[in-house]
């Protein structure tokens, strides 16, 4: 599949906002903390990737009912959806200057209109844009960080009206952060995702 960046222009994919709060404090504090073990630029994107996917836990895995839509508070509070999850990681590695885009897919889900949209990365090395998935791994999910081919939660099935949406967007699409925002709990935002762009 072929990326489309959303904005022609680079540096986009590093900017801060109210949603990807790279200059916050915890944000700072947890990037540095990963780039001191970090050689090199690559070192750090697949230690930030680990962190995210591993040591902060999928709401919905987890049974947590709080709602986090902040790359700080997902930091902060150790939960989130997988949109949440892109968004702090996003965070982390645009604090270490790594171009960093939200991309999503539409994928089959069991709760509300039978399809949803689920929230990744795409990273900039070698010229080239790189997927990444950090939901979290669980039993029948292996999302791993790789530039040599995607290592994805999951691979649309377009027989089943699944799509990998090719756009990669500098700032979360407006659709994805109003539900995040709006919701009361977790529960209410399992059965309210939106399912298109």
């Amino acid at each position: 599949m072929q990326l489309i960046q959303q904005s022609p222009d680079l540096s986009a994919y590093l900017a801060a906002d109210e949603v990807i709060d790279h200059h916050h404090p915890l944000v700072r504090e947890t990037a540095a903390r990963l780039a001191d073990n970090a050689t090199d630029s690559y070192v750090y994107a697949q230690s930030a990737y680990e962190f995210v996917r591993d040591a902060i836990p999928h709401s919905a895995d987890s049974g947590d009912p709080r709602v986090t839509w902040r790359a700080s508070d997902v930091l902060a509070k150790g939960t989130g959806i997988c949109h949440a999850k892109a968004h702090a990681l996003t965070a982390l590695l645009r604090a270490e200057g790594i171009p960093t885009a939200l991309c999503y897919q539409r994928l089959t889900h069991d709760a509300g209109t039978g399809h949803c949209l689920h929230g990744l990365v795409a990273v900039r090395f070698q010229g080239a844009w790189h997927r990444q998935d950090c939901r979290g791994n669980k039993p029948g999910v292996d999302a791993q960080f790789s530039l040599s081919g995607e290592r994805l939660a999951w691979v649309p099935d377009p027989e089943s009206n699944e799509v990998d949406y090719p756009v990669l967007f500098a700032v979360p699409h407006a659709v994805v952060l109003r539900t995040l925002k709006e919701a009361p709990d977790r529960p209410y935002l399992w059965e309210n995702l939106p399912d298109t762009l």
